[in-house]
């Protein structure tokens, strides 16, 4: 992977121990014994020139780091801190990564989540610790993109899932523009003043004040994300938009049919406007008919799937995973994320971890070695680990 400048920063070292939470974290690198995509000589050293040579860069991850014991994370996260994993950054080979913070889970001041002053304490917390170092870097713009890279940094892209704090107040859409946001999910599981999510019915689309906020997204230079949008808001939104959007992390139902994924006519029509989906692989997503056990494999079969749907200009990687325990992680915050909504009700193998793609610090360099060893050419990987994403956020972020 490209040498990253990295020397060593832990969150909040600038601090005293009294003034923050001291809980026993989960080691970034190796927690669990997750499976590393075989190359020989000749496909590792393929697959480290196209990381020195190109941009990777993450459509959806949470690079924070979760505590050990997870028997009290709701009153951990009630501290408004979060541990951003800078070691794991540093050795996943990213560029840049758009990282969704804690979203609903910001839960400060209430067990709801999604509260507008939680979600600004959040963003504000976590910038102000990526402020006191200089590897990870806050990224405002496609340049800020391209000189991490040539500086051997890794930009970060402040991402929200969902839009429910605005309320119905389109101008915090501005708020959350200048505190840095730049990407924004129309809705979570649940409906709100912009649409509908994944519990709400199918009849359930864009509301007339979703209209105008996708029109101010438009207007600021927001991307737009449906990845939890049901599938009349994501279609609404769509058309809606006068640029392309992002399904920054889901998958195909037509491989696993749960209202998580998304069918064939949803992820066509977000190609058609230029868009591009990026490949979930939380825990219990990604999983096919063929292979029930969420794994690599599983995770890129949906992504070869989508890649012969829409064509390889189209297609990335979003794989939403974090450095702890993501699956103790959703039984801790099911009941808040209305996780059961996006799961469907056929059953399937659980797992522990979803092994080679566990952590951001694996993740692509296990992806581009999958691509590697299964025939794709340097021009169809550099595409899908950053190219496509690079092509609509020139288009859509302001100049």
């Amino acid at each position: 992977m490209q040498k990253k400048r990295y020397t060593g920063y832990t969150s909040f070292q600038y601090l005293e121990p009294a003034d923050y939470p001291q809980v026993e974290l989960v080691p970034e690198l190796n927690r669990v014994p997750s499976t590393r995509v075989p190359t020989s000589e000749a496909e590792e050293a393929r697959v480290q020139k196209i990381f020195d040579e190109h941009l990777v860069i993450s459509l959806h991850d949470h690079c924070f780091v979760a505590p050990k014991d997870l028997s009290r994370f709701l009153e951990f996260r009630r501290s408004g801190r979060d541990f951003t994993g800078y070691e794991g950054m540093a050795a996943s080979g990213l560029d840049a990564v758009f990282d969704a913070m804690m979203d609903g889970t910001a839960m400060i001041t209430s067990r709801a989540g999604w509260k507008w002053e939680d979600v600004i304490f959040d963003i504000g917390m976590r910038l102000s610790d990526i402020a006191h170092q200089d590897f990870v870097k806050l990224a405002l713009t496609t340049e800020d993109i391209r000189a991490a890279k040539r500086d051997g940094r890794v930009a970060f892209v402040v991402s929200l899932e969902g839009a429910a704090m605005i309320e119905n107040e389109v101008d915090r859409i501005d708020v959350l523009y200048g505190l840095g946001m730049r990407s924004l999910g129309i809705a979570y599981s649940e409906g709100n003043a912009l649409g509908g999510g994944l519990k709400e019915p199918a009849h359930f689309g864009l509301t007339s004040f979703g209209h105008r906020a996708v029109k101010r997204m438009n207007q600021l230079g927001v991307a737009i994300d449906i990845s939890h949008a049901n599938d009349a808001t994501s279609m609404d939104t769509i058309k809606t938009s006068r640029h392309p959007i992002f399904i920054t992390h889901a998958g195909a139902r037509a491989l696993w049919d749960t209202p998580r994924l998304k069918p064939d006519e949803v992820i066509r029509a977000c190609a058609d406007k230029g868009g591009v989906i990026g490949i979930e692989a939380a825990p219990h997503t990604t999983i096919t008919r063929k292979t029930l056990t969420h794994s690599i494999e599983s995770y890129m079969e949906h992504f070869e799937y989508c890649a012969d749907l829409v064509g390889i200009d189209h297609v990335a990687f979003g794989p939403d995973v974090l450095f702890g325990d993501h699956v103790g992680l959703h039984h801790a915050l099911r009941d808040a994320l209305s996780l059961g909504a996006s799961k469907g009700t056929t059953p399937y193998p659980q797992v522990e971890y979803v092994d080679g793609i566990e952590n951001p610090a694996e993740a692509f360099p296990n992806i581009v070695r999958w691509m590697v060893t299964h025939g794709y050419s340097d021009d169809e990987i550099a595409k899908a680990v950053g190219g496509n994403i690079m092509r609509v956020l020139d288009e859509v972020w302001a100049k």
